[in-house]
């Protein structure tokens, strides 16, 4: 998936460097969407990683480390991170529990800085703005690396989601 991306990732292609048969891929997995989720999640812990390791450094701005390392894990693992996104679950298909409990650590970490950064406790207003503010920096984080905000003048994309971010957090600091 790192080499190739979501449109030219497939089983076959895994099985083949990885020394398996197809037929054993889809014995371990069962589905090719089955197989995307397991490598997704793996991407998730390899972000997590990323992230908690650009907050250990971070000296009093978490909020900036944060966003830096959104950034710097898209940027570094572009295939990785958009395969995320590019994704989607079949209707007939759940998240597995442990997959899902894997991703939401990400979440998770970023709750626990916004609600710190807050001064608040963890609770649904945390976790409903922290969905937002991550929703605000892909949005940023998407349209840097795929040009967009280049056709739109913008130079530094990063900086306009660390300054959307502050916003919104010293208003809901107002609440």
């Amino acid at each position: 998936m790192a080499e190739v991306g979501f449109l030219r990732f497939s089983a076959r292609e895994v099985a083949k460097r990885i020394g398996y048969s197809i037929g054993t891929i889809y014995n371990v997995f069962g589905t090719l969407d089955a197989l995307l989720v397991a490598v997704n999640t793996r991407t998730f812990d390899l972000w997590i990683d990323h992230l908690s390791r650009h907050l250990d450094r971070a000296s009093d701005d978490r909020i900036k480390a944060m966003v830096e390392g959104y950034f710097s894990f898209a940027r570094e693992n572009p295939n990785l991170w958009m395969a995320i996104y590019d994704h989607r679950l079949p209707h007939d298909m759940t998240m597995p529990e442990g997959d899902a409990v894997e991703r939401g650590k990400l979440t998770r970490i970023v709750e626990h800085e916004i609600a710190t950064a807050l001064g608040q406790p963890e609770n649904e207003s945390t976790a409903a703005l922290t969905r937002s503010l991550v929703a605000v920096v892909h949005g940023h984080c998407s349209f840097a690396l795929t040009g967009t905000f280049d056709l739109l003048g913008e130079t530094d994309p990063q900086a306009r989601a660390l300054a959307r971010v502050r916003e919104t957090l010293a208003a809901a600091a107002q609440k």
